[in-house]
This record gives C-alpha cells, sequence and structure tokens, in this order.
C-alpha cells in the first residue's frame, strides 16, 4: 500500500479487532492496542487464552467472530499463523487486514485483495501514525 493508502485507512478505520492482545505490558499485543486505544479507534481486543479477562479495561474476547462488525483486523501472530486469521477475517466481511511488524504472509496477502480488503502487512500503526504526520483522532467523533 502507499503512504496515501495506509494514512485513508487509518484515519477512516473505526472498529479495531487485535487478534493476538496481550496482557504482557512488554510486548507489542499490548501497548500497541493501548496506542490505538489512545487514538480514539473503538478497540475489541481478541486472544482466547485471555477470554474474559480485562485488558486496557475491556474484556478480551475468544474469538474474532465475536468482535464483529469489523473495519480492519490488526493481527499480532506468527507469520504461519496470520493466514488463518486472514481467511477468517474475511469470512466475516472485514474491510482490512493489517499484520504487525516481522508478520507477512503473501499468499494471504493475495486472497484479502482478491476479495476486496485493504491489505497491510510487516508495519506497524504506532510507527505509521507519526511518520505520516496524521493529526489527533481524539475529539473527532471516534470512540
Amino acid at each position: 500500500m502507499t503512504d496515501a493508502d495506509i494514512r485513508t485507512l487509518l484515519l477512516n478505520t473505526r472498529r479495531i479487532a487485535v487478534v493476538g492482545a496481550s496482557d504482557k505490558p512488554e510486548r507489542a499485543g499490548h501497548y500497541i492496542p493501548a496506542f490505538l486505544i489512545e487514538h480514539g479507534y473503538d478497540v475489541a481486543l481478541v486472544n482466547p487464552m485471555l477470554a474474559g479477562r480485562q485488558v486496557h479495561g475491556r474484556t478480551v474476547l475468544g474469538s474474532l467472530a465475536e468482535a464483529g462488525p469489523l473495519d480492519l483486523v490488526d493481527v499480532f501472530r506468527r507469520s504461519d499463523q496470520a493466514g488463518q486469521t486472514v481467511d477468517e477475517a474475511i469470512r466475516l466481511g472485514a474491510k482490512a487486514v493489517w499484520l504487525q511488524l516481522g508478520v507477512a504472509d503473501d499468499a494471504a496477502a493475495g486472497r484479502a485483495r482478491a476479495a476486496g480488503l485493504a491489505f497491510v502487512q510487516d508495519r506497524c500503526p504506532a510507527i505509521e501514525w507519526p511518520r505520516l504526520g496524521l493529526p489527533p483522532r481524539i475529539g473527532q467523533g471516534f470512540t
């Protein structure tokens, strides 16, 4: 995706499901959801191992299906497991999938794009936001 595409995706997304959310503060699956929440996104945390627990004041869900409707699915899973989540995001009607830094699956990217989803891989919204000079979302009607 181009910078303009990523900018549009970040600014127009409202609801994000974070698959692989973590309750461990040192993990990206913990502090990136906090970043997303602080930037005004409606974030659903998904991790079957943490289902029912509270992280960032939200109850962690056991499956992606529980998180709908979905604008964006942000994936914190190993590359060899990401394709399953991408396929589920396609089935559930997500508009976009974002694979975090170090996570890439070109075959899954092809399936997502063929299904009409925006697809980002091996990037992080917390890095892209300042790099692109995006404005704050707080107070703009995003919750």
